[in-house]
């Protein structure tokens, strides 16, 4: 995948060139090119084609985040309580 990328963004940038040493173009016009032609799709694809391992990588997190609530005893991050309050005894 990662060389199509970089196909992909060599070919953006030879239109570039091409549009800014061209008699009638512009760098301005080069700049577009290669931001439209280039980065865009490039940015939306690999968004597109990365949702699958972020959402692997956010049910995993989830998952463990569970695993560490199951194994506390109260579910809390403080020590369990004992089941009889202690009894003081009066002066």
């Amino acid at each position: 995948m990662t060389l199509v990328v970089i196909a992909w963004l060599y070919v953006a940038l030879m239109m570039a060139v091409a549009e800014a040493t061209h008699s009638n173009g512009t760098v301005l016009g080069a700049v577009f090119t290669f931001l439209m032609y280039g980065v865009g799709p490039i940015a939306l694809i690999s968004y597109l084609m990365g949702r699958p391992a972020r959402r692997a990588l956010r049910e995993a997190r989830a998952r463990e985040t569970a695993r560490q609530k199951s194994a506390e005893p109260d579910g809390g991050g403080e020590a369990a309580a004992g089941p009889v309050a202690p009894v003081r005894k009066e002066p």
